[in-house]
């Protein structure tokens, strides 16, 4: 076949210089009868020859095809079969084969069973995909592993990422609630892979799944449709997939910086927000532009958002700590021994007992959360525990107690700077309460005091009782204090 470049010549010199095909054949060394073909065609046509017929396939491709049948429970993606493989196989049956048709008949049946792809079409406010990404940040400091979990509205192409330290259901949930707030409108379906987060239980590839109760609550609280790829097939939701490591190639290279995950997920958006509302897209249009419609077709948000909190009842020990999904947490000393609800959260943990409640960040496995405020009562008779926390203690209550700690040290030594500190504790603070004794330290250190363990002339002349010590059904009553005069009223007949 000749080039375009030769076809144009040859048309050119006999239509416009006039040169007969014999002239034309003798200058340019072509055959007349090529001359005759193209002048009659204005390009080169590619005329596909007639199949050849495949006389060895005809008696080899059936057992190729019993062989692939019978290896099938015992190959994986990783050891799959292979041309060489096959043809050894084979050649080991007596076939007289050569490899390269194996290959060849092989890539044929895989090109017959391949998945043909349909174009999709995404309606306004229809439908959002969703899915975990594993991620590296720098979170205060440290380059960490972190999740990040992205909702994508289709029709728009407008994204929403949280990023959280787990890829667990809390965060699944919570990351919805987080998106529709943001979106400040709910898509009419969500379309999941089968993440356990989501799916209890499957039959088939095309049967209902099982939600997770937990997730079944979400769906009924919001009611938007849950849809689910087919299993081993990320690409029926391809749209999140794609954008998803297009998000961490484009807004999280280099490795985001923040001293938490949550102000580097505002970091990320932010970068992702500024791209969207000036990248056009393929039709012109912008995603904010196409956005508008999306919110106008999704559906309202209910009044309050879904609280994803998982409840769950604990023991509370003698040490008034408990142990949550790995992690301890220490609790306040009036609490040690009972029971109580745990209400978990993404971030941190509500724990509520006898009508109290209290908030503790949520620790990683393995890890701690405690406050040694929460055993002040405990710490005022015990001065060796004191020495043993002090550092943590002191760093905990700030100052004035870090300046009043590192005198104690310096002038008394670490022993009885424990008793004296625990008398603090014990004598003030546990009196008159904490805000009260740290004015009063703070006082007597602004005046260059150095007997700070006397600061009862600065404290209230009557003892304060801390609120928690009243019984919360009594802590509104109020009882004025009696008068000596009324008794003597009474002696004098009063009752008459």
């Amino acid at each position: 076949m000749l080039r375009m470049e030769t076809v144009h010549v040859i048309r050119h010199k006999h239509t416009v210089e006039k040169l007969s095909i014999r002239q034309i054949s003798r200058d340019m060394g072509i055959d007349r009868k090529t001359v005759r073909k193209y002048l009659a065609e204005s390009a080169p046509l590619r005329v596909e020859p007639e199949p050849r017929s495949q006389l060895v396939m005809a008696s080899v491709g059936p057992r190729i095809d019993e062989i692939l049948e019978d290896w099938k429970g015992r190959t994986t993606k990783k050891q799959r079969v292979t041309s060489p493989r096959m043809h050894r196989e084979l050649i080991a049956e007596g076939f007289d084969v050569g490899e390269r048709t194996v290959r060849g008949y092989l890539a044929e049946k895989r090109r017959a069973a391949a998945e043909v792809f349909v174009p999709l079409v995404h309606r306004p406010g229809d439908d959002a995909q969703v899915d975990f990404f594993e991620v590296t940040v720098e979170e205060d400091g440290i380059a960490r592993k972190a999740w990040k979990l992205l909702v994508r509205l289709m029709h728009s192409g407008r994204d929403f990422i949280h990023i959280y330290d787990r890829c667990d259901q809390l965060s699944f949930l919570d990351g919805h609630v987080r998106a529709f707030a943001y979106f400040d409108g709910i898509p009419q379906r969500m379309i999941y892979d089968n993440l356990t987060a989501a799916v209890k239980r499957r039959a088939g590839m095309l049967t209902e799944r099982k939600l997770t109760d937990a997730f079944s609550a979400l769906v009924s609280y919001y009611l938007f449709e849950a849809c689910f790829a087919r299993p081993g097939e990320g690409h029926d939701k391809g749209g999140v997939e794609s954008r998803g490591k297009g998000i961490r190639l484009q807004h999280m290279t280099p490795i985001p910086r923040g001293v938490d995950l949550g102000s580097i997920s505002s970091t990320v958006m932010a970068d992702i927000e500024k791209m969207a509302a000036i990248k056009p897209r393929r039709d012109g249009k912008t995603t904010e532009e196409l956005f508008v419609a999306d919110k106008q077709a999704m559906m309202p948000l209910p009044e309050v958002p879904y609280d994803v909190r998982k409840p769950r009842l604990i023991s509370i020990s003698r040490s008034c700590t408990t142990t949550i999904e790995g992690a301890l947490y220490s609790l306040p000393e009036r609490w040690a021994r009972l029971d109580a609800t745990a209400y978990i959260g993404v971030g941190n943990i509500r724990f509520v007992c006898r009508g109290e409640e209290i908030l503790r960040e949520r620790a990683m496995r393995n890890g701690r959360v405690v406050l040694y405020r929460d055993y002040m009562r405990e710490l005022s008779r015990k001065p060796q525990a004191v020495r043993q926390v002090a550092p943590e203690l002191v760093a905990e209550l700030g100052q004035p107690y870090g300046q009043l700690w590192a005198l104690l040290e310096r002038t008394h030594g670490a022993q009885k700077g424990a008793r004296v500190l625990a008398g603090v504790l014990g004598g003030a603070i546990h009196d008159h309460g904490e805000d009260v004794v740290t004015q009063a330290l703070s006082t007597a250190l602004g005046q260059g005091r150095m007997d700070l363990l006397d600061i009862r002339p600065l404290l209230p002349k009557e003892a304060h009782i801390p609120e928690w010590l009243v019984p919360i059904q009594l802590r509104h009553v109020h009882i004025e204090a009696g008068c000596a005069s009324d008794y003597d009223h009474l002696l004098t007949g009063g009752l008459q």
